[in-house]
C-alpha cells in the first residue's frame, strides 16, 4: 500500500488510465539529479557485473535505491538516445534519428525540462549536449561542443561565448555542477540538474593521475571475441572490430603514436593531445612512450595483435571509469553534506550500452544485448530498495520526472512513468515488449539500419535499406545471440507472434518507416 508520506516526497503515484491526469502538486517538491554518461555499459559497473570494474560510488546509488535489471534504449546512438530521453518519445517522433543527417534537434518541441520549468523548477544542464542545437528549457547551461575534449576542453556558455577551461573534463563537469548547486541556483525552488559526462566515450583518455592504474590487469577474452558471424550478414558487415586497424585505430584509440604511423585517425589524435599543457603532455608521453616502443618492437599480428589491442582498450576504459566513479562520489557526498539527499531523486544511467570485446567489437548501435541494454540505478528518498526486473526504456525517464513533480504527462510522450515501481508498485498493465529502431547508415562503424522487438525471452530484428534480412533469437537459450532462428519451421509460432507484436508497436508509436519496411518484407 502507498504511504501518505509520499505526498510530501513526490506527489501521488500512477496517473489515471489515460496517462494525462494531473497529480496534486507535492507540498515539498522533490529535486532531481540526473547523471548520464556516454558509452558506459552495464558489464563495466560492479553492481551489475564484478568481472572487470569496481565502481563503489555508482554502486552506492543502487545500494540505497533500486537497480533496473532490464533497462534498454530505443536507439543506441548518443544524439538520438539523448533526444529520446529528453522528449520521452522514439526517434521518429522527436525527429532526431541519427548524428549525420540531423542538423539539429528541434528545441521548440515539448521536453521534460520545459514542463518542469513551468511547474516552478529551476533547471540546469552541464556537460555533453551533442544535439547540434542550443539547449532550451534550461535556466542555466554550460555545454561542450560536439563530443568535447577530455583535456582542457572548451565550454559554450549561454552568453554565446566559448571558453577554454584548464583541467580534466570529468572533474570540470563535476566542479561546475557543484558550483551551480552551491552558488548559482535559487534555494527557494526545487531543482532539476542534468550532469552529462563525455566519459566513457572513445578514445578513453584517463586523467594523468590515473594513467598507471590497472597495468597489471589481464582480461579473459569474451567467449564470442572471435565470432564468425555465421547466419548474421549485418553483423559481419560492421566496422567496429577491435582486430581491424581501420576500425580500432592504434594511434587514435590506443595512443600508439609514432612519426612513421600514418593511420586514418592520426590527425584527430594529434589535435586532441595538442590541447594538453606541457605538464599534462609530459606525463602522457612518459607513460605511453615505453608502451609504444614495446608494441612496435613486438609488432604482434593476427590474433595476438587483436588480444593486445583488447587488453589496452580494457585498461584505458577502466582508467577513465575511475575518474567518473570518483566524481559521482563527490556529487553524492555534496548532497549528503548539504542535507539535499533527503529530498532528491538521484538517477544514474548511460546513453546506451557498449561492446567490451563481445563479438570482437567496441562501440554500440546494434539491437544486440550489449548495446541496447544500459545501466540504470535510481535512489528515491523513502522509496523501495532492490532490483526491478520490468522492461524499461530511456523514453520512460521524462514521464517519471514529470509525475514526480506533479506535472501532467502529455499524450505525445511514448514512455511510462517508473515512479510507481520506485515506490514498490508494479502496474499490472506494464509493457511486455520493447521497440527499437536504428537509422544511422552509412556512417562511422557502418552498422546497417534496423528495427525490432524484444520481449522477456525473444528478440526479432529486421535489417533493411541496402539489405533485407531477419533475425530471431531465443535469449534464454542463446543469450549471446549467435544462432539466428528466423525461418526455421520449429520456431514459426514465435516468429509469427513477434511479427504481429512488431507491427502493433510500430502502429502504437506511429513509426511509418518501420511499418513500410515491415510490409515490404511481408510482400516479399
Amino acid at each position: 500500500m502507498r504511504s501518505d508520506r509520499f505526498l510530501l516526497l513526490g506527489g501521488l503515484a500512477a496517473a489515471a488510465a489515460t496517462g494525462c491526469a494531473r497529480a496534486p502538486r507535492p507540498a515539498q517538491p522533490m529535486n532531481i539529479l540526473y547523471i548520464m554518461t556516454d558509452d558506459h555499459t552495464a558489464q563495466m559497473m560492479s553492481c551489475y557485473d564484478r568481472r572487470y570494474a569496481s565502481t563503489p560510488n555508482l554502486d552506492r546509488i543502487a545500494a540505497d535505491g533500486v537497480r533496473f535489471t532490464q533497462s534498454f534504449v530505443a536507439n543506441s546512438l548518443s544524439g538520438p538516445s539523448r533526444a529520446c530521453m529528453i522528449t520521452g518519445k522514439h526517434s521518429h517522433a522527436n525527429g532526431y534519428t541519427d548524428n549525420t543527417i540531423c542538423a539539429a534537434f528541434d528545441g521548440s518541441q515539448t521536453t521534460f525540462p520545459k514542463l518542469l520549468q513551468g511547474a516552478g523548477y529551476e533547471t540546469a544542464l552541464i556537460g555533453k549536449w551533442h544535439l547540434g542545437s542550443v539547449p532550451t528549457g534550461f535556466d542555466h547551461w554550460e555545454i561542450v561542443p560536439g563530443q568535447g575534449d577530455y583535456y582542457n576542453p572548451n565550454f559554450i556558455l549561454q552568453t554565446g561565448d566559448t571558453v577554454r577551461v584548464e583541467g580534466y573534463l570529468t572533474n570540470l563537469i563535476t566542479d561546475k555542477s557543484i558550483e551551480w548547486l552551491e552558488e548559482q541556483r535559487d534555494p527557494g525552488k526545487p531543482f532539476c540538474l542534468l550532469v552529462h559526462h563525455k566519459a566513457q566515450h572513445r578514445n578513453w583518455m584517463a586523467d594523468t593521475c590515473n594513467l598507471a592504474l590497472y597495468e597489471d590487469r589481464e582480461f579473459e577474452l569474451p567467449a564470442t571475441f572471435f565470432d564468425d558471424y555465421e547466419g548474421r550478414p549485418a553483423a559481419a558487415a560492421q566496422e567496429m572490430s577491435i582486430a581491424s586497424d581501420h576500425d580500432m585505430d592504434v594511434v587514435y584509440d590506443l595512443k600508439m603514436w609514432r612519426e612513421d604511423q600514418h593511420t586514418r585517425l592520426r590527425p584527430t589524435y594529434e589535435a586532441i593531445v595538442g590541447r594538453m599543457n606541457p605538464d599534462q603532455r609530459a606525463a602522457w608521453e612518459a607513460f605511453y612512450g615505453p608502451i609504444r616502443e614495446e608494441f612496435f618492437a613486438l609488432d604482434p599480428q593476427g590474433r595476438e595483435r587483436a588480444q593486445w589491442k583488447y587488453t589496452r582498450y580494457m585498461r584505458d576504459y577502466l582508467k577513465t571509469l575511475k575518474s567518473l566513479d570518483d566524481q559521482v562520489g563527490r556529487l553524492l557526498d555534496y548532497l549528503d553534506e548539504k542535507g539535499l539527499a533527503e529530498n532528491t531523486l538521484v538517477v544514474y544511467t548511460s546513453d546506451q550500452g557498449f561492446y567490451m570485446g563481445e563479438h570482437g567489437w567496441f562501440d554500440k548501435r546494434f539491437m544486440y544485448e550489449e548495446s541496447m541494454r544500459t545501466p540504470l540505478v535510481m535512489r528515491l528518498p523513502g522509496g523501495v530498495k532492490g532490483d526491478i526486473d520490468a522492461l524499461v526504456q530511456n523514453i520512460d525517464y521524462a514521464p517519471t520526472f514529470l509525475e514526480l513533480a506533479g506535472v501532467e504527462v502529455p499524450e505525445e510522450i511514448h514512455g511510462r512513468s517508473l515512479l510507481p515501481m520506485l515506490r514498490g508498485e508494479r502496474p499490472a498493465d506494464w509493457r511486455r515488449s520493447l521497440y527499437y529502431h536504428f537509422y544511422e547508415y552509412p556512417a562511422e562503424h557502418m552498422v546497417k539500419r534496423h528495427y525490432g522487438v524484444r520481449d522477456e525471452r525473444w528478440k526479432l530484428i529486421h535489417f533493411y535499406n541496402d539489405i533485407d534480412h531477419w533475425e530471431l533469437y531465443d535469449l534464454q537459450n542463446d543469450p549471446s545471440e549467435l544462432h539466428n532462428l528466423y525461418g526455421k519451421p520449429e520456431y514459426a509460432v514465435e516468429q509469427q507472434r513477434l511479427r504481429k507484436e512488431l507491427v502493433r508497436l510500430q502502429e502504437q508509436y506511429g513509426d511509418r518507416t518501420g511499418l513500410e519496411m515491415n510490409r515490404l518484407g511481408e510482400a516479399e
